[in-house]
Order: structure tokens, then sequence, then C-alpha cells
């Protein structure tokens, strides 16, 4: 068929697509102006409550002494050979079996698997990154840094720049939706996965698409579409909103210590320490829409009943998705969003029984 001829019979389709994405963008910055007058109004609240915080966040000079310890793994880098950035990883339990690759969420770094750490060292090599833009790792400024496929590559290249043509992923949060991807693109370097509080980004948009509330729940993916003015509002009365998402009594991290909280504090607090995180979100609408995918790696899925920021109507969202007999799904009653920091001892139960065949 001539070219031109094809052309015009895709014509009217790509115009649609590009008519679609442009009302998708009016909405988002229309939700994002939205966002930015509530978060704004948070913000100056927190600064009227607390005025000798005043409007920016203290840096912190000295890192807590909880970062450092010995007991969670050495520390170390690795250069990535497909950006030549370099990551920060600790790592323990290296020659005790398979390796175990942990990504974190936002907004955390790799302490966020401390418990993990402790736990699996004994029988893998635990390895937990700060992903690129965070903590020690190296955080390019451009928001085109922050795209998927990039992000993608640094995974592969953190498992074969380890030594090794397979791991088990242990993911949450933002980690996670890194880890969907990744087995799916990739399901040759992920034997098992494990994931935490969020879904696959094409379950997530229908689901999304279906139910209005889900965007509620999400209400800070709009704000972060801004340039400047989210690190601003997050930033005022010494990091208010961080510290209220971490430490709130419903919806935070149970019994987390003055040193913890500021084991991801430190990170953020040091210049442009939340713009690398916050380009995640920047890109997170690049693609839409996405194009429902089959899920095919063995996974164990862990929800929260009680989480505040993603509805339970997605786990049933996932398993549609996935091909029968590879998922194991558990909503856990009384939990959160941050299980593996809220409830360790839970998850280790329920993954040392998903991984006990490998270990036989």
């Amino acid at each position: 068929m001539p070219e031109l001829v094809v052309t015009a019979l895709l014509a009217p389709s790509r115009l649609t697509l590009k008519l679609l994405r442009a009302f998708m963008w009016s909405l988002v910055f229309s939700a994002a102006l939205v966002a930015a007058a509530v978060y704004g109004c948070i913000a100056l609240t927190h600064v009227l409550c607390r005025p000798r915080r005043g409007c920016c966040g203290r840096p912190r000079r000295i890192p807590p002494a909880c970062l450092s310890d010995p007991a969670l793994g050495e520390h170390r880098f690795l250069t990535l050979k497909s950006s030549g950035i370099r990551l920060h990883y600790v790592s323990a339990g290296r020659g005790n079996g398979p390796l175990m690759l942990f990504l974190h969420g936002f907004p955390e770094n790799w302490f966020s698997w401390r418990y993990q750490l402790r736990e699996f060292q004994s029988r893998f090599h635990v390895v937990a990154v700060d992903l690129r833009g965070y903590g020690s790792s190296d955080a390019p400024k451009d928001v085109d840094c922050y795209t998927i496929d990039l992000l993608m590559a640094d995974i592969q290249d953190v498992i074969l720049g380890l030594g090794y043509s397979k791991c088990i992923l242990v993911s949450h949060d933002w980690g996670a939706l890194l880890a969907w991807n990744f087995s799916i693109y990739y399901p040759s370097l992920v034997e098992r996965m494990v994931v935490v509080s969020a879904a696959p980004m094409s379950v997530y948009q229908d689901y999304a698409m279906r139910h209005i509330g889900q965007f509620f729940r999400s209400n800070y993916v709009f704000l972060f579409q801004l340039p400047w003015l989210p690190e601003k509002l997050l930033s005022m009365s010494d990091f208010q909103i961080l510290k209220t998402t971490l430490t709130h009594y419903k919806r935070g991290i149970p019994h987390l210590s003055p040193s913890e909280l500021d084991a991801f504090l430190y990170d953020f607090s040091q210049p442009g320490g939340l713009t690398g995180p916050l380009n995640y979100y920047r890109n997170i609408f690049r693609n839409f829409p996405l194009e429902p995918q089959e899920l095919a790696t063995p996974t164990l899925l862990l929800w929260g009943e009680k989480d505040t920021y993603f509805d339970q109507g997605l786990v049933g969202a996932i398993s549609s998705r996935f091909v029968p007999g590879r998922l194991e799904a558990h909503i856990l009653p009384d939990m959160g969003h941050w299980i593996p920091q809220s409830h360790p001892k839970e998850m280790h139960e329920y993954m040392w029984a998903f991984l006990q065949d490998l270990l036989d």
C-alpha cells in the first residue's frame, strides 16, 4: 500500500491520540493548580503554627548515626554501564545465597529496608540501593533523566554490575512501580518479586479512570507536576509536610524515632535534595495512555487494608492481569502503606514462605 495512503488512513487515529493527550494534560495541570492551592494552605499553616522554623528547611549537617549502623551492611558505590551514573547501595551477606535487591519509595531511601537487610542477609546477598536522584547516588537535574526507561536500565545495570544474571526483586511504592515495569521488559532478570503497596502503571491508570476516589487518594501526584513549587512547599517549616507524612499517628510509620526520621530528612535537606525524587513524578504521565500488559513473574503482593494512598480494589485489578497461578496476594488487616517499616515481622513471615522452595 502506498505510503501516502497509509498516512491518510492513520491520520484520524493520530489526531485523536493528540487530542486525548492534550485533554489529559489540561486536566492534569488544572488538578495541579488546585493541589498547589491546598498544599500551599497546609504549608502556610505549618509556618504560622511554628514561626521559629521559618519558611525554609534546615539543612542537616551531620548524617544520623543509624545510617552507618554496621549491622545493616557495607556502603558501596556502583558506576552504571548504560549511563555512567554512580549509585550508592548497602550490601550484606554476599556469598550467602541469591541476590535480593530492594527498591525504595518516596519519601524514603535505602534505610527504609533496614529490617529486611537484617532479616535476610543470612540466606541471601541483600542489596538496598539509593535510586537515581536519592541520597548519595548521583542526581541529574534534568527531568528527562528520570524516565521509566532510564530507571529500568539502572536496575538492569545494578543486577549485572553486581555479577548476577537474575535476582529476587523486593519493592515498595515508587520502587514497586519500577519493579512491575522491569518484570515485564526484563523478565529473565527477575526470578521472583515481592511487591508492597503499589500497582503497575497501566493497572493504576485504568482503575483510576473508573474509580475517581483513587485520584483523591493520590492528589499529591498532581502537585508534583509543577516546577520548583513542590520543593518549596515540602521544605517549609523544616519539612513539616514530609514529617507529617512519615510520622502521622494514623497514616505514618508507627514508632519512628527522631534519628530514623532524620535518616530520611538528611538527604532531602541537602541543596536540590528533593528535585531528583520529584522528577520521577514529573514523568509519570509521559506515556499516557498505556496499553494493558500481561503479568507473569511469580509475585508476592502485600497490601495494607488501611493504605491511605492506594485503594484496596487495585489488588483485584492487578490479579486480573496475571497469568493464573503466578500471583500470591494478601490484604493485611489493620496495616497501612508503610508495611516494610511498620510491620516487618509479618512481612518477613510471608516472604520466607514465598521463597522457601528457592532455599531447599
